[in-house]
């Protein structure tokens, strides 16, 4: 498994590469941040007074939320060799709430060439596990990575 550090090179990753972030604790102070900054001011993220009839009485955290710290572990993964970010199919596999730790594990499942020499794009399956092992939401994005030979 490769550690993340500064930025891969699209030459530095294989279909079939695995590697993972480190982990982060989701906080109170995060929550409240994300849904003020987002408006997703739905009552399940803000109202811990009225739990009558709400599936899990914790603090559920929403998937975008999860999504975006995913996101912020994988920084390193594409630190000043990232180009873009095209697309992803995102699943929300299980509920995530303050207090749970997450971390993300990526397989390289695509990497092609594009018609342009100084990049590439490739193709990861991330899985962001909480601390008991669970995947709580999977993503597949489609980045462009710049080449080494460019750089």
């Amino acid at each position: 498994m490769k550690t993340i550090g500064i930025g891969f090179h699209f030459e530095d990753l294989a279909i079939g590469d695995r590697f993972r972030t480190t982990a982060r604790t989701v906080t109170e102070a995060d929550l409240v941040c994300f849904v003020n900054f987002s408006w997703l001011t739905e009552e399940i993220f803000t109202d811990m007074a009225s739990r009558d009839g709400v599936a899990l009485p914790a603090r559920v955290v929403p998937g975008a939320m999860v999504y975006s710290m995913a996101e912020g572990l994988l920084t390193p993964m594409m630190q000043r060799t990232g180009l873009a970010f095209f697309n992803a199919e995102l699943d929300v596999q299980a509920p995530t709430c303050v207090g749970d730790t997450l971390h993300v594990e990526c397989e390289v499942i695509e990497a092609r060439t594009t018609s342009k020499l100084d990049r590439g794009l490739v193709r990861t399956r991330n899985r962001v596990v909480n601390q008991h092992g669970q995947a709580v939401l999977v993503y597949n994005p489609l980045r462009m990575l710049r080449r080494r030979a460019a750089s």
